[in-house]
């Protein structure tokens, strides 16, 4: 299962009546914008959170692969022309969530290419755009957190109101165990792969103790592409000390594998963390583009 934003607006009634997202193919200059693209990336059983005037306010759930369609007859404006639709079942919020609200737990998660938000929590213009494993479960949590209190008033609620607001606690607890299963599994697996390429080793620090090694990658999740997060010389396997320092853009290495020191960190701790600048690591070729895009977006110099 794979999740998605949906920016909609005033479309989102009429697409929820509907039961579908939709998007045109080209826009005027016969061109394919990434956000309507990532369209055909959407298949049966993914999820996708409904954006509307800054906040969240339905959840659904792909019923359908994206297919080529002419613009069902309810849209306002009605053509011949083809557009990519999914069908979707879709589960309105009793309350929304604003992202502004909650922009200090969503902002370190955003990728730094194809976000659905902008630095000041508005929304992007656009139509679909990814939403990372780890989004999901603080939106899911977010919404269960919301939704919850909403739950006690049960009482003086329809038979209906009841059923839909079960419908949706239901869906969030199979979402939340579907994407934790699947972030352990990735997570194990990569492991695996990082120890593997660099011989059980940290290349900084050359200690070999299993208990202490981390994988981490080069790319970060949340900017990665499916294949490119799957992708085992998308990573380096480093001691847990180095580990966080890679992670937090205090060190890093470029295309030949040389390392570079943040000026965050005092010349006089080197020493202190085993660092020895312009030190280089034997990589492999396929690192090299990784390595890259950690020191250009991820490192701070």
């Amino acid at each position: 299962m794979r999740s998605f934003i949906v920016m909609q607006g005033e479309t989102y009634e009429e697409d929820k009546d509907l039961g579908i997202i939709w998007s045109p193919i080209y826009d005027k200059a016969g061109l394919e914008p990434h956000f309507w693209s990532r369209m055909k990336q959407v298949k049966k059983g993914d999820l996708i959170f409904h954006y509307v005037k800054g906040a969240i306010v339905a959840m659904s759930i792909a019923q359908s692969d994206c297919r080529e369609e002419v613009k069902p007859v309810l849209f306002r404006l009605q053509t011949e022309e083809k557009g990519h639709v999914v069908q979707t079942t879709y589960y309105p919020l009793e309350i929304s969530f604003i992202i502004r609200d909650f922009w200090q737990e969503i902002h370190p998660l955003l990728p730094a290419k194809y976000s659905a938000f902008q630095d000041d929590a508005s929304g992007n213009n656009g139509y679909l755009y990814p939403c990372s494993e780890e989004m999901t479960l603080i939106f899911s949590r977010i919404i269960r957190s919301l939704n919850k209190e909403n739950e006690e008033q049960q009482l003086s609620l329809s038979i209906d109101d009841i059923q839909q607001t079960n419908s949706l606690f239901s869906l969030l607890d199979r979402i939340d165990v579907q994407v934790k299963m699947h972030l352990q599994q990735e997570q194990s697996h990569f492991l695996e792969q990082q120890r593997t390429l660099w011989q059980e080793r940290c290349p900084i620090c050359d200690i070999h103790l299993p208990a202490l090694m981390q994988a981490t990658h080069a790319k970060p999740i949340k900017d990665s592409l499916l294949e490119e997060k799957n992708d085992p010389y998308n990573g380096i396997l480093l001691c847990a000390n180095h580990a966080i320092l890679y992670e937090e853009g205090l060190i890093t290495f470029d295309g030949s594998g040389r390392l570079h020191i943040s000026q965050q960190i005092d010349p006089e701790d080197y020493s202190k963390f085993q660092l020895i600048q312009n030190k280089k690591i034997k990589i492999h070729p396929e690192n090299k583009s990784y390595f890259r895009w950690h020191k250009r977006y991820h490192f701070h110099p």
